[in-house]
């Protein structure tokens, strides 16, 4: 299974102003919060939930696919270079009210990125993250702020050379990327008149844990709605996983492993969770409405090991998403306009983001992944089997690639229509 993910941001506005340098240098490790990583990830799972079901609602019949933990990671950045209202949207819609300061946040990102380094050594599987942010050469950065942010700063002379500007960019992602995104600026959205580009990029690569046989994948109906379906090439599976049939969030939680270790008979740290609602009307968006942090710990923390019959479609496809109106849902308003208040960035200068983009692409095999970048009410416990068998998933369903021993969600998604697919 592959995964490619890449989201950047880009600003094209400046005016000349004074800002008082915010700076995040760490006085006194000893007052930092003891909880400050598991605080950081239950605000990025709460965000990814809150972005997800925006995302559904302005594209209800699409399938979806995008990089919760990329947004968040890129807007993070965002946010330690913020101050006044844009600082306390971020702050709201990130979910970082848990934090005394931006020391405590900036400390958190910082263990999150050693952790995520040191795993990646140990894992078969492939995962890599990177956050950069490019500015305009003029700009006079504030010295804390380049203390702070060594590896993702960087300059650039957009003014003179911005198309040699948007080549460096792309090669960024497309290193981070496997060069599966090449080309994720199109000439033309760097000029001259660009002061910042924001940009993160995340690649994801997982073998299962059990694999598929391909000699068992066959051509079968994949039911759209109920009066439209067509046909997918459906792979096949007997084996023993994790399950639960979760009556709060009236569906099925399957989970399937990636090999994590190379200890075959260890516990896997990283997985493909499904959730598969009955098939009827509503039904998918109200497990979107009941899913929260809690009730999808709980689904998993209930789920015990099964023999089923695994029955998955095989499926490649790519997400192109504008984020600033599902940003602007989410309360981020004053970002994107002349209002913004990015003092933290530079003492001279007024800088914005004038658009935000994010490019998502999945594949589901045989072998694995790769991946870069209103309440229905309903019987489910009277209509269910007490102990299914097979697990079939030939009706839309959610999934997420997730991360459970920090609880993080790393890409997520909602499979429901195959003539969208590549």
């Amino acid at each position: 299974m592959r995964i490619f993910i890449c989201i950047l941001l880009f600003t094209v506005s400046v005016t000349v102003g004074w800002a008082e340098n915010l700076c995040l240098v760490e006085n006194n490790a000893l007052e930092l919060p003891k909880t400050i990583r598991a605080d950081l990830y239950r605000g990025q799972t709460e965000f990814t939930l809150a972005m997800l079901e925006a995302i559904q609602k302005a594209t209800p019949n699409e399938n979806i696919f995008f990089s919760p933990y990329s947004t968040f990671h890129a807007l993070l950045l965002a946010y330690f270079g913020a101050d006044g209202k844009t600082e306390q949207e971020l702050v709201q819609a990130l979910r970082l009210q848990w934090a005394k300061n931006k020391k405590h946040v900036n400390r958190g990102y910082r263990l999150e990125k050693q952790m995520r380094y040191t795993r990646s050594k140990k894992m078969p599987l492939e995962f890599s993250a990177a956050d950069r942010i490019y500015f305009e050469k003029s700009i006079n950065l504030a010295e804390c702020m380049k203390e702070n942010f060594i590896d993702e700063l960087e300059s650039l002379d957009f003014r003179n050379k911005a198309e040699e500007g948007r080549k460096e960019i792309n090669n960024w992602i497309a290193n981070i990327t496997r060069n599966e995104i090449p080309e994720m600026l199109s000439p033309g959205d760097v000029s001259s008149e660009s002061q910042m580009v924001l940009a993160n990029a995340a690649y994801f690569k997982g073998q299962w844990s059990d694999k598929f046989d391909a000699n068992d994948t066959t051509q079968e109906i994949f039911y759209t709605t109920p009066s439209q379906h067509s046909f997918v090439p459906m792979m096949h599976k007997r084996g023993t996983f994790n399950m639960a049939v979760d009556d709060n969030l009236g569906a099925y939680v399957l989970q399937m492993p990636y090999l994590t270790s190379q200890d075959e008979e260890a516990d896997s740290e990283i997985s493909m969770i499904i959730i598969l609602p009955p098939f009827i009307e509503g039904a998918l968006e109200n497990v979107l409405t009941k899913l929260k942090p809690e009730s999808l710990e709980n689904a998993l923390k209930n789920a015990s090991p099964k023999e089923i019959d695994i029955s998955l479609p095989k499926f490649e496809f790519e997400q192109n998403l504008e984020l600033v109106p599902i940003l602007r849902k989410l309360g981020i308003n004053t970002l994107f306009d002349h209002s913004a208040d990015l003092r933290g960035f530079s003492a001279e200068t007024n800088l914005m983001f004038g658009d935000a983009k994010h490019v998502a692409k999945i594949k589901v095999d045989e072998e694995g992944s790769t991946a870069a970048a209103a309440t229905v009410v309903f019987s489910f416990r009277s209509s269910r089997p007490v102990e299914p068998t097979k697990f079939e998933c030939n009706h839309p369903f959610m999934f997420l690639i997730y991360d459970s021993k920090v609880n993080a969600v790393l890409f997520t998604g909602i499979y429901r229509d195959p003539k969208t697919q590549k």
